[in-house]
């Protein structure tokens, strides 16, 4: 066997035979692993931006299948509780039906679903495919950053991730604007319709260059079945208290309620049952290595700081800039790009410096662009937004690679996948808290600043009065009525307060990301450096 396939040998072991004449070829000149890289990115890349695509579709699909606001809002629901469900299981599924198979089926059953998603003709269909979608897509991320790392030696890892990396962290950003554009242009169906050539390659792909599951990866060991069925009630409960809580009014609703003693039950018997057994489903012990467990909890308020961002920014500017779905996803275009190149470079600096100072650099870039954000005046528009955007995505990157490789780069090797399926459920996690908290915190900052507000109004003040005789004068030229012309100056004072105070409530929330950020710098000292020699093999 050649030199060149070392690199994987930890992974696949040492025999050509797991090579496909493809796969060799590729080996023989050093270029298989890079293939491999591009392979897992891609599928990836499905699961992230479905997450966010959908959203902007959600109206069209509303007026087309004739549902409810609250039942079309269950297709994202859906879709991120089972997404959940499967990251802390991927470990579990790739020991049992080996890495190959279960990333083909991963992809097949996420392109499938993906059609079906595309041809429904009632919501009921549309959500049970969003639910079979999430389930065989929500491996995909956990898995595809488990093979990088098994497949990359130590010196390569930085350049592997950022591979990964830039899909992860464009794909929020560039998924509003993709699903913007197809819904106009073609309709929402090829929001799902547009997944189809690109599984079918990713599937093409890992048919031809991941060399197949040795025979003693997979096998017949007992299944957990209890404990998979607590961990689906427990996040499953969890993501949608999350999702839903908002909308029906938090701990006022049964429903609600329901879900929050669901979740606290099933996770608390989870974790008992899982610690207590010898064949768990989930491997809740990969937490006793310190720099998991830490960068795990960096990763909830990471995912929470810059996902919360990610959206709140989109639904300022529409509520208040007045912009549509499509222009509120162009405007972080050059975010994302930024990001794209940024990833590169921190491919090549990440193995030369300490990752807990990357981390911290990156929290000081996210932390200066929040405080610029929280800075939001009523002349602010997408001019003013460009710079505060662009140190986000600069900020974010570096963070999220230095991240990844302190985070599991320490790991042993036959770690990796149950750790990196903790870690990337823990910012999906935070991404759910994130946006929960801040559509929970809006209307009441909102409604704080807007009482606030209505106090200094006095009736007798010179400016006041200077401003409802200049709009009075203004509705004069179209109506005689007086009285009328008054109640309507007086309207539109009204909402120039409620404006205000909206504005207020979003530069409170981006004060608040930039206070999280600072606060939660202490845990880098629990973290790795992310540099050091590679993970002992499993094998």
């Amino acid at each position: 066997m050649s030199a060149a396939v070392a690199p994987i040998r930890g992974l696949y072991g040492s025999d050509p035979r797991f090579l496909s004449p493809a796969a060799r070829f590729l080996a023989d000149r050093n270029l298989l692993k890079w293939v491999i890289a591009i392979t897992a990115a891609t599928g990836a890349l499905l699961e992230v931006i479905d997450t966010s695509i959908v959203n902007v579709a959600l109206p069209n699909i509303q007026g087309n299948l004739g549902s409810t606001l609250a039942e079309v809002g269950w297709i994202s629901t859906g879709y991120a509780c089972a997404i959940v469900i499967m990251f802390p299981l991927t470990s579990w599924l790739r020991d049992r039906y080996g890495r190959k198979r279960y990333l083909l089926f991963s992809l097949a059953g996420f392109t499938a679903a993906s059609a079906l998603c595309g041809v429904s003709t009632n919501l009921g269909m549309l959500i049970v495919a969003r639910i079979l979608q999430g389930l065989a897509g929500g491996g995909l991320l956990a898995k595809a950053q488990a093979i990088l790392f098994e497949t990359f030696p130590r010196s390569e890892q930085p350049a592997a991730q950022a591979i990964f990396g830039i899909g992860v962290i464009a794909g929020p950003a560039f998924g509003p604007v993709l699903g913007g554009y197809l819904t106009d242009t073609v309709g929402w169906r090829w929001i799902f319709f547009i997944n189809l050539p690109v599984g079918i390659l990713a599937v093409i792909m890992t048919m031809i260059f991941l060399p197949r599951d040795e025979e003693e990866e997979s096998g017949e060991s007992r299944v957990d079945w209890a404990g998979i069925g607590l961990l689906t009630v427990g996040l499953a409960c969890f993501q949608t208290m999350l999702e839903q809580g908002q909308e029906d009014d938090w701990f006022s609703s049964d429903f609600i309620v329901a879900m929050a003693v669901g979740a606290v039950l099933g996770i608390g018997l989870l974790i008992w049952r899982e610690l207590s057994i010898a064949y768990p489903a989930v491997d809740l012990r990969v937490l006793k290595y310190r720099s998991l467990s830490a960068g795990s909890v960096y990763s909830l308020i990471l995912g929470m700081g810059i996902y919360g961002v990610i959206f709140a920014v989109p639904v300022f500017v529409q509520n208040y800039l007045h912009f549509t779905a499509m222009q509120s996803g162009l405007i972080q275009i050059p975010s994302a790009i930024a990001s794209a190149c940024a990833m590169i470079l921190m491919g090549k600096l990440s193995g030369m410096f300490d990752a807990r100072l990357l981390i911290a650099i990156g929290a000081m870039i996210t932390v200066s662009a929040a405080l610029m954000l929280s800075h939001i005046n009523p002349d602010t528009g997408a001019g003013s937004l460009f710079w505060p955007l662009f140190l986000r995505g600069l900020g974010s990157v570096c963070m999220f690679l230095p991240l990844s490789l302190a985070t599991l780069g320490n790991l042993p090797a036959d770690k990796v996948s149950a750790g990196s399926g903790f870690y990337n459920l823990t910012r999906q996690l935070g991404s759910s808290i994130g946006i929960a908290i801040i559509t929970t915190l809006l209307p009441h900052r909102e409604a704080m600043h807007r009482s606030a507000l209505v106090e200094r109004v006095n009736p007798t003040d010179p400016q006041l009065l200077s401003r409802v005789g200049g709009i009075s004068a203004g509705l004069a030229r179209h109506s005689a009525d007086h009285v009328a012309i008054r109640h309507q100056a007086l309207a539109l004072v009204d909402r120039l307060i409620n404006g205000q105070a909206m504005l207020l409530s979003f530069a409170d929330i981006f004060l608040y990301v930039a206070i999280a950020f600072t606060a939660s710098l202490p845990l880098l000292l629990l973290m790795g450096k992310g540099r050091g020699k590679a993970p002992v093999s499993a094998h």
